[in-house]
């Protein structure tokens, strides 16, 4: 059984891409919760992550951080768990989406946190157009993953695979910002939000009892 450390559900979107890819795949876990924001918060997490953040993956000695760097290690480890599409090309597409994810959408990221447990409704001071731009750039790759490879089910490449769950906190922050979507976009939405591991983790958030200063929630 591995061991997961993780932050809030609430707030954190990269705790969410590994343990969603890893409860997706039914790689069992046991979840560790260091809350964020709390004065201890630093010294906990550096005692497990050489990089000071979460998620960290833990098998055995071996420590492993950084949400994508953990979905390649049990993609290693599980290949029957299937964690990237089966086809050579899909796969590729998948890896290169999931890259583009982790590496890119800062200004999404900054100006509108992942908060689950809030209302959702338009961001109080609008959408500036840094953000204007990633939010187009994400549909844009929901459209052409889907059309392109997603013939065999909702997700991006049909089956629920890694690359959802590195966009499934994206998906959130569109519900709690009120992101206006197109009707391809809007239903694969819909169909990560109805996942059973995304709900279980959303009903998990909801119950906590932690609140990050400034968060606005109702």
């Amino acid at each position: 059984m591995y061991r997961l450390v993780i932050g809030n559900r609430n707030y954190s979107s990269w705790s969410l891409r590994a343990w969603l890819a890893m409860t997706a795949a039914g790689i069992g876990l046991d979840a560790e919760v260091i809350p964020l924001d709390e004065p201890e918060t630093a010294a906990r997490i550096r005692a497990v992550s050489p990089a000071g953040r979460v998620p960290v993956l833990i098998d055995g000695d071996l420590h492993v951080w950084e949400s994508l760097a953990i979905i390649e290690y049990l993609a290693e480890r599980h290949p029957d768990a299937r964690l990237w599409p089966a086809g050579a090309r899909a796969r590729a597409v998948a890896r290169a989406v999931a890259s583009e994810m982790h590496a890119g959408f800062a200004a999404l990221r900054g100006e509108c946190p992942m908060n689950i447990r809030r209302k959702p409704a338009p961001h109080p001071a609008g959408i500036s157009p840094a953000v204007a731009d990633d939010i187009s750039r994400i549909r844009e790759i929901w459209r052409e993953t889907r059309a392109g490879f997603g013939a065999g089910g909702p997700f991006l490449f049909g089956a629920f695979s890694a690359a959802d769950a590195m966009f499934a906190p994206v998906v959130s922050r569109f519900c709690t910002y009120a992101v206006a979507l197109g009707p391809a976009e809007r239903a694969y939405a819909d169909a990560v939000l109805d996942h059973p591991g995304f709900r279980r983790w959303r009903a998990d958030a909801e119950a906590e009892p932690w609140t990050i200063a400034g968060d606005e929630v109702d």
